[in-house]
């Protein structure tokens, strides 16, 4: 029996010590939790202080007006660089589209003589290719060659003439200038 008394003494005094070190243990736990989040708390407003006296000194800070004329100058340079070549793009692509416009109107042209024998008078102008004339001559087998009279790359009118000087008709754009009879107007027979 003393071997069962021993064993009962030892469970007993296990479970007396594990009571005491919960009752210790658990306000201990408690006491360094609370300790360790004052002191993180205290580091984290130490932190948000000086994030945000530096931010009100950037902010009262500003710029420098050698710094605004640096960015002018770089701003400068690359719309010299840039600007020219955009430009140039612009003029282009406005060109190709008049070409375009103008073999278009020819075509239309084309198919309006096949189907009437001739192409619409100086009168009837382009429109006659939306909208059948109602001037002489007006065409026997007339149909609609084009949705709608079509402008330039500049959206002005094209200058149609019927009949043309050295040929049927003559078709042309003013150009990029706007005036006619320069250099860069751009004609049908010369695409």
């Amino acid at each position: 029996m003393e071997h069962g008394i021993t064993i009962w003494a030892w469970i007993v005094w296990l479970l007396k010590v594990l009571i005491l070190s919960a009752l210790i243990g658990i306000p201990m736990l408690v006491i360094v939790v609370l300790v360790s989040q004052g002191i993180y708390n205290r580091f984290l407003k130490k932190v948000e202080k000086s994030l945000e006296e530096k931010y009100t000194k950037e902010k009262e800070k500003g710029f420098t007006l050698i710094e605004v004329l640096v960015v002018l100058i770089i701003l400068g340079l690359i719309a010299a660089l840039v600007v020219p070549r955009i430009t140039g793009r612009v003029d282009e692509a406005k060109i190709r589209t008049t070409k375009i416009q103008l073999k278009a109107i020819k075509d239309a042209l084309e198919q309006y003589k096949l189907d009437n024998g001739m192409y619409p008078t100086t009168e009837q102008g382009l429109k006659a290719l939306v909208e059948k004339p109602t001037t002489p001559p007006v065409p026997p087998r007339w149909r609609k060659y084009l949705d709608k009279v079509p402008k330039d790359g500049w959206d002005r009118d094209f200058i149609y003439i019927s009949p043309g000087v050295k040929h049927p008709y003559e078709l042309r754009s003013k150009g990029p200038d706007g005036e006619e009879g320069t250099e860069d107007d751009i004609d049908v027979w010369e695409i």
